[in-house]
């Protein structure tokens, strides 16, 4: 059978939203493409642009080839392909919270899965997506596209998608810092006092609704959080300084993205404070001697798609 190849784009992301600790994210519209081929022959090649480029593994290490002999094995393929030539052109930081490896594992599920004929589903790319990177706050949104909400139970992965009813816009102020997941959630405790569990319990509610109803005011009270940003402070030098600074130039409200470092404002289509918003988080972030990068976005709609099908093959599949 011949070989060939098939692109895919997947989205970066944003997970816990202020109060969504593992629970909540969105998609927005930056992007990682993969071009992938799958080979009888076992054998790797690797071509890697954009971020990442020189630091990510380029050999059986890398989370995008250990994605598709994952999907490969549960599909049963595995003996009929057994190596791949792997192209990836980055535009998501890597390591700074804007779900990076979540892209990575989702392109690499998505491409193999195309190519071997879509035996699985978007859902069943979820829970193989999940298996891989240990929860589904940014497996899921870059799947589904929009915002998400996901419960785990037992090894059972549900997913809400959802459009909010307002235009969103983000500013994001990009640390010149990595920040490991790993490294992160080591700072948080194993329990939580009582009252802080019920202001995140009445925080995702209201952030939920405000998205579900669209009304902007309450996004101004649905941001705050008390079980994981407060700890992870002390690891991103000024970012209660940059959250104050951003609502000054008029942001709706600034959370953590991911684990961090990057530090996500919100705004809405209309009001042109993303400019004046950017400049004050750099400005926030020098201060105490960081330089950040600042990034305009607003959601992605699609989530991960292929961007080059043959008009027999469903590009949404």
């Amino acid at each position: 059978m011949a070989e060939r190849s098939i692109r895919v784009r997947v989205p970066g992301t944003s997970a816990n939203l202020g109060a969504g600790f593992d629970t909540l994210g969105l998609a927005c519209n930056l992007y990682n493409e993969l071009e992938l081929t799958l080979t009888h022959a076992p054998g790797l090649t690797f071509d890697i642009q954009g971020e990442g480029a020189g630091r990510i593994p380029e050999d059986e290490r890398n989370i995008v080839w250990r994605s598709i002999r994952l999907l490969l094995e549960r599909a049963h393929r595995d003996r009929e392909y057994r190596g791949a030539v792997i192209k990836m052109k980055n535009d998501v930081p890597l390591s700074r919270g804007l779900g990076s490896s979540a892209a990575a594992i989702v392109a690499g599920l998505k491409g193999a899965n195309a190519l071997i004929g879509n035996p699985f589903n978007r859902r069943e790319i979820l829970h193989l997506a999940t298996e891989i990177e240990g929860h589904p706050d940014n497996v899921a949104p870059a799947i589904f596209g929009g915002c998400t909400i996901s419960t785990v139970k037992g090894r059972h992965v549900d997913t809400f998608a959802f459009f909010p009813r307002m235009q969103l816009h983000f500013v994001v102020a990009v640390p010149d810092f990595y920040l490991p997941t790993k490294k992160a959630r080591e700072v948080l405790p194993d329990t939580v006092p009582r009252a802080d569990a019920i202001f995140n319990v009445g925080r995702v509610a209201l952030l939920v609704a405000a998205f579900m109803k669209g009304n902007v005011p309450f996004l101004r009270h649905a941001l705050d959080d008390a079980l994981h940003q407060p700890y992870r402070a002390k690891l991103i030098p000024g970012m209660y300084d940059v959250f104050r600074a951003a609502g000054e130039a008029g942001a709706l409200g600034t959370v953590l993205s991911g684990a961090g470092p990057c530090l996500l404002a919100f705004t809405i289509d209309g009001e042109h404070r993303e400019a004046a918003i950017g400049r004050a988080m750099q400005q926030a972030f020098a201060q105490h001697g960081v330089k950040a990068g600042i990034l305009q976005l607003g959601l992605d709609t699609k989530g991960a798609h292929i961007i080059n099908a043959r008009p027999d093959e469903p590009k949404g599949a």
